[in-house]
């Protein structure tokens, strides 16, 4: 869930813990077809205030790369806040006045919704018509299907894979190598632990830095589609397997690995821990390149920050090589007027705005960068490479979740790992909430 400014890209995260409230009346008042084409004036864009970069690019191509497409579909933005988006999209959408594009509802199942009544365009269909289709990351298209029910219903104008940034500095000095396995990992947090150093920087406050372990021990022990047969109801979080992922971070709390007081820290603190050299490790998804690299906020210095992939659990299904990803509040299109001055837009985004983004907000995005940008240091060039290369990503703990099942689950989190809850309390905890959904 631009260049960020922490408590607006809080504000973007946010979107995978909204509910899907409202949706019967959706449904309601989406009837039909999504009405008949009709030209578009201009090129139309409901964006949310919180996020900026995304306006502020499309801005600049329109003056510059799209500058046809523009003259001929003037671009057009209005901006709505985030927490009003939902509303306003049921509205537009009872109305039959959806924008030509615009800014996704804030869980998948609204925009599924949208789509499932003719409103949203076959984003996948167009794409392949127009021949930019292979402009968009593999592993942005492995994630949105992945959230979006297997089809394409979102552009990603926004992308961001998860690990664990590391303070080489401070394992070089402790004589260690990054950790290839799980077992590793905690022999690390061990020794640096027994020379002083806290080894991980997170926020219990947030809750979802926490969670984020769990889920990323079970897509390494069980496979990728772990959470998903929870989902499903092929499993569930009380199996000892699942318990096991719980256990094994708690007992990285319970051996103080994540400093004092976890429960009471908050997002920008967790940040500034690992940013001054507090902490050696923080796991965190790649949104944090912006902070990383601004000599202002990094006291340790990007050239002293390192990227791993969540380790792997020996004997485990899962591949280090599978990222949890997400595409920050996605942004889709209309079907009623995506006609072919549309058609130049999107073509024109798909082969520019890669590049526009980093160039200009340092944002990587889920679209192809076709211009050389030199990046701002190493650690952006390698989460960059990754990204190209990554096939199949995972998701996150609660992406599947409800809203009461993610409240319970970022809620708890700091309990787990202070000790006040038992893993197989957390767990059970949880599970209940999914099953009263």
């Amino acid at each position: 869930m631009s260049v960020r400014l922490p408590r607006a890209r809080r504000a973007r995260l946010s979107l995978f813990t909204a509910g899907t409230a409202s949706l019967a009346l959706l449904v309601t008042a989406c009837g039909g077809s999504g009405g008949s084409s009709a030209a578009p004036e201009d090129f139309s864009y409901l964006s949310v205030t919180e996020n900026t970069t995304v306006k502020t690019a499309l801005t600049t191509m329109s003056k510059g790369a799209c500058r046809t497409a523009n003259e001929a579909l003037p671009l057009k933005v209005e901006t709505v806040p985030q927490a009003s988006l939902d509303q306003k999209l049921q509205l537009l959408a009872g109305q039959d006045a959806l924008p030509v594009q615009f800014a996704a509802g804030n869980a998948p199942a609204l925009t599924q919704q949208l789509a499932e009544s003719g409103k949203v365009a076959d984003l996948e269909k167009e794409l392949k018509k127009l021949g930019v289709l292979d402009q968009l990351e593999p592993a942005a298209v492995s994630t949105i299907k992945a959230l979006y029910g297997g089809e394409l219903q979102v552009l990603p104008y926004e992308y961001n894979i998860e690990g664990i940034f590391y303070n080489k500095k401070l394992f070089q000095e402790n004589g260690l190598k990054a950790p290839g396995t799980w077992k590793e990992l905690v022999a690390a947090a061990a020794k640096l632990e027994s020379k002083g150093v806290q080894p991980f920087s997170a926020s219990g406050q947030q809750g979802w830095p926490l969670t984020r372990l769990i889920s990323g021990y079970l897509y390494r022990s069980l496979g990728p589609d772990a959470l998903q047969k929870v989902a499903d109801g092929k499993a569930k979080l009380t199996d000892p397997e699942y318990v096991k992922a719980a256990e094994e971070v708690a007992a990285l709390g319970g051996k103080g690995y994540f400093g004092k007081g976890v429960g009471s820290i908050d997002y920008d603190t967790a940040m500034n821990q690992f940013l001054n050299g507090e902490a050696a490790m923080f796991y965190m998804g790649s949104w944090a390149l912006a902070n990383i690299s601004d000599d202002k906020q990094n006291k340790v210095g990007a050239e002293n920050v390192g990227f791993m992939p969540f380790p792997a659990v020996s004997g485990g299904k899962g591949s280090v090589d599978q990222y949890p990803s997400n595409v920050g509040l996605g942004i889709t299109l209309s079907a009623k007027s995506f006609d072919e001055k549309t058609g130049d837009w999107v073509s024109c985004i798909a082969k520019n705005y890669g590049s526009t983004a980093l160039k200009d907000h340092g944002s990587i995005s889920g679209f192809k960068v076709n211009t050389e940008v030199k990046d701002a240091n190493e650690v952006t060039t390698q989460v960059r490479d990754t990204i190209s290369s990554s096939k199949q990503n995972v998701l996150w703990f609660e992406a599947l979740f409800g809203t009461k099942a993610t409240t319970v689950s970022q809620t708890n989190a700091a309990s787990l790992v202070s000790g006040s809850m038992k893993p197989e309390q957390f767990m059970q905890t949880v599970q209940d909430a999914l099953a009263a959904q």
